[in-house]
């Protein structure tokens, strides 16, 4: 199979993995908007915030190093798995016995109650102890076995919220003796969704205890210290991130006055959700790229691959971009039904570009991955994150959740145009600047003139998209044959 069909058939596997659960998830936004409103939204969504952090820092970059190490020729394939699955098994039961022991000291600090930093902390440990299975599946080229079973998490997750918020209260009212109205919650219904993503990690974590037993446990020292190593500055890199895309609600909810902090938080996650068009196809992309990414760095043309998946890349994110914007008013009608959310949807075209810049990051990363100078990639993460918390401070005080957002695309986009020109003097790929940044150029123009200039009006905005994609397609089409004619 040739190189490009191969790349994209399994970047449609991944794809399918990441697009399906997140979009069956994407259903319980309307669900979440109408059932718990802003406040409890804005719990919801801080506290997230705080996992994702979590997560980060108990994989500690050990994905990234599994990848590098499994492909290195120096060492056995079944030393560096299950040096990776025992150091993150330990890890994550030591995180987990101290963190539980200390649980309310945890919730003061953080003013969340005890009962959901308990379900969090829980989430966070049995997500850990799935990170090594998943990233073997990924590392054989099982991908099926991936999709399925991150669809299966997510659906479950999907069924308990549903049956939570919609089935329990009736069979509650119906029932007043029984176990439904027990476990029935009138107020703080926020902790249902803390609950049905508890049962699903439970379930997931079930699932994979199989691939515990193929991958086995042992600890080479050796193997350890040098993956650690290498993984430092992922781990570095990954909080950096992290605080990019989940510290602005934690500051929303602790720079905004009390009485409004938690409204606030909600609304403006709510419209960020409308963002997770972009999102998806660029987690997908990077799931499916990054064992690509590997595998193919010594390849005699590896350079001219790099460069063509990044322009293809970017003309789609292009087109998503103007797209989601096109139609943003259908949109926010089907996901966020309550009006008095739609305030902040100003910031959806500022975040739809920012997560695309990210995107473009992502790809052009590729130099310090493939060279093993990840110490750069937490370098200019870094310098990201202290953007993303020196803008924070500064503009939420003054705007609120725009000044976030802005935070956002400031942060995505230096790390993007820092990360190109450290890679031409490190690991030169020939990109082809003047049509991608055509392409990028054009699409956010268009997006501004039919959000901003012409207050999203769907005629317009439907003539600016054919324009745009017919230039894609008279532009490409040579080269996109060429492709294919090549990889047949």
């Amino acid at each position: 199979m040739g190189v490009f069909k191969k790349l994209f058939k399994q970047t449609f596997i991944y794809g399918l993995a990441t697009v399906l659960p997140r979009a069956l998830a994407i259903f319980l936004v309307p669900l979440y908007v109408l059932v718990l409103g802003k406040e409890q939204f804005g719990i919801y969504a801080s506290l997230m915030a705080f996992l994702i952090l979590g997560n980060v820092m108990l994989s500690y970059g050990m994905e990234t190093a599994f990848f590098r190490f499994i492909n290195n020729d120096e060492f056995n394939k079944s030393n560096v798995q299950s040096t990776a699955l025992t150091s993150l098994t330990i890890t994550t039961l030591l995180f987990l016995s101290i963190a539980l022991f200390t649980r309310e000291q945890l919730a003061s600090f953080l003013d969340f109650k005890t009962e959901y930093i308990t379900y969090g902390l829980l989430i966070l440990a049995l997500d850990a102890l799935v990170v090594i299975p998943f990233v073997w599946f990924r590392a054989h080229e099982k991908p099926m076995c991936y999709a399925v079973i991150k669809i299966v998490n997510v659906s479950i997750n999907l069924g308990f919220n549903l049956f939570f918020f919609l089935v329990v209260p009736i069979l509650a009212e119906k029932n007043t003796d029984s176990i439904w109205n027990s476990i029935y919650i009138e107020e703080g219904k926020v902790a249902y969704v803390f609950i049905a993503n508890l049962i699903a990690s439970v379930i997931t974590f079930l699932i994979l205890v199989p691939t515990y037993f193929k991958i086995k446990f042992s600890l080479n020292r050796i193997i350890l210290k040098k993956m650690l190593r290498y993984a430092f500055p992922v781990l570095v890199a990954g909080i950096a991130f992290s605080i990019n895309e989940a510290f602005d609600k934690i500051l929303l909810k602790y720079l905004l006055p009390s009485d409004i902090a938690e409204a606030q938080v909600g609304i403006y996650a709510a419209c960020y959700k409308l963002g997770v068009f972009m999102t998806l196809f660029a987690t997908a992309f990077r799931l499916g790229i990054e064992p690509f990414f590997f595998n193919h760095s010594k390849n005699e043309n590896a350079k001219e691959t790099y460069a063509t998946i990044t322009k293809y890349f970017t003309i789609i994110g292009s087109l998503i971009l103007l797209f989601v914007v096109v139609y943003l008013d259908v949109f926010k009608r089907i996901l966020i039904p309550d009006s008095s959310f739609w305030e902040a949807l100003v910031i959806v075209p500022i975040i739809l570009l920012a997560n695309l810049c990210l995107g473009i990051y992502h790809n052009l990363s590729v130099w310090y991955k493939v060279t093993d100078k990840t110490k750069f990639g937490a370098y200019i993460s870094v310098i990201g994150a202290l953007i993303t918390l020196t803008l924070n401070f500064v503009l939420i005080p003054i705007i609120s959740y725009k000044g976030s957002a802005i935070a956002t695309l400031a942060a995505y986009g230096s790390m993007m145009v820092i990360s190109y020109f450290i890679g031409k003097k490190h690991y030169a790929v020939p990109y082809d600047l003047k049509k991608t940044g055509f392409y990028l150029l054009l699409s956010v123009v268009f997006s501004v003139l039919s959000f901003y200039i012409f207050d999203g009006d769907l005629w317009i905005g439907t003539a600016l998209l054919l324009v745009f994609v017919l230039l894609i397609y008279f532009s490409e089409k040579k080269e996109i044959k060429q492709i294919l004619k090549q990889n047949n």
